[in-house]
């Protein structure tokens, strides 16, 4: 397993995102499909973090990703709120036409699930078009478990195929739950769960226009097109405005008054001792986005000891969702290995900060 330090990931109302635009994620997927190395691509949208309030699993799915992309507007929304460089949505389905129109390259694809025969329709379809995008096999697994998905035929079928590009479509949670099982089985570099990209490439499902998209009015769209996605659209709405009332707003507000001083910052520092069956890792001072080239060098020398990991944040007097992001994407390594990643003697301000983000599990055993 590799994982990347160096990625400036932000964690926000509980999840990983990415700081990139469309042009970053782009050159990440065509990197990762020439050099043939594994890419594990998730899009949360308003409603993954609704979900993953509640699901942890799925929750972790994200944070073992190796690229998490803002697939929502209010995503974005908050983002800005917050002052986090995350500037514009980068929707899956959006990804998925540009790699279409990039004809300087061919990528190859295989599409995973949907409904039956829309698999078998969009490869039928995509092959007929002039395009960067290649189909080179399908699968309809189904409506079974992940386990029943799993079978060594199934995954055959899907590296006999040579893809460069997996396309998941199996709702959210059971697609994202049958990547994080078979991801090291799989032998195609690209793996991201694009659930109604299948059904616009197979003309099933109409996106909306791009003016709505820009305006960050696509939900209403979707609404008009599939009415029982109302209530689903109202719950999460519901939810949200919850989050910006208790979290989001608060945070933006004591990020704006509580911000640490250059001398807080300067007296970031980190200690670590090996005690046997795990490490305990002590740091001091202020931890935003600054100062992190420090903590991730520590985090590389650490995840070759493949032990249990406490983080110990007494002497701690400000973290940002830069910091947790770091730490979210360590925690994400730490459960690949079966190790746990735990932040212990965490002071009442940074605690605050945690809560903000949604990150108490962070302070909780994953064991």
């Amino acid at each position: 397993m590799a994982v990347d330090f160096e990625r400036e990931a932000y964690l926000l109302l509980g999840l990983p995102f990415d700081a990139v635009d469309m042009g970053m994620v782009l050159s990440r997927i065509r990197q990762a499909a020439q050099n043939r190395q594994s890419c594990f691509l998730s899009t949360p949208n308003l409603n993954w973090v609704v979900a993953c309030l509640d699901d942890g699993e799925f929750r972790d799915s994200a944070i073992q990703s190796d690229l998490s992309i803002p697939d929502g507007t209010p995503l974005v929304w908050v983002a800005r709120l917050l002052n986090v460089p995350i500037r514009k949505r980068v929707a899956g389905s959006d990804l998925f036409e540009h790699l279409k129109r990039d004809t300087d390259g061919t990528i190859s694809v295989f599409f995973f699930g949907g409904q039956d025969g829309v698999a078998k329709a969009a490869c039928e379809r995509l092959n007929t078009e002039s395009s960067g995008l290649k189909c080179v096999g399908f699968e309809f697994p189904g409506f079974g478990s992940v386990e029943e998905m799993s079978s060594d035929e199934t995954i055959a079928k899907i590296n006999s195929s040579g893809a460069d590009l997996l396309v998941v479509s199996l709702g959210a949670r059971k697609g994202q739950a049958w990547i994080v099982r078979n991801r090291g089985r799989i032998s195609v570099p690209v793996i991201s769960h694009l659930g109604a990209v299948v059904d616009f490439v197979a003309k099933r499902m109409r996106r909306a226009p791009v003016w709505i998209r820009r305006a960050g009015l696509e939900w209403l769209w979707r609404i008009k097109e599939d009415p029982a996605l109302w209530s689903r659209y109202f719950f999460d709405g519901l939810v949200f405005l919850r989050l910006l009332i208790t979290r989001i707003v608060p945070y933006a507000w004591f990020s704006i008054w509580r911000k640490p001083t250059p001398q807080e910052l300067g007296s970031a520092g980190i200690e670590s001792e090996d005690q046997g069956n795990e490490i305990i890792v002590r740091l001091r001072g202020a931890w935003t986005r600054d100062n992190l080239k420090p903590l991730r060098e520590c985090f590389y020398a650490l995840v070759h000891y493949t032990k249990d990991l406490q983080i110990d944040l007494t002497n701690v007097l400000y973290v940002d969702a830069a910091f947790l992001g770091l730490v979210g994407l360590l925690r994400g390594y730490q459960e690949q290995c079966g190790k746990n990643l735990l932040l212990v003697s965490v002071q009442k301000p940074v605690l605050r900060i945690i809560k903000y983000c949604c990150a108490e599990y962070l302070c909780l055993s994953n064991h």
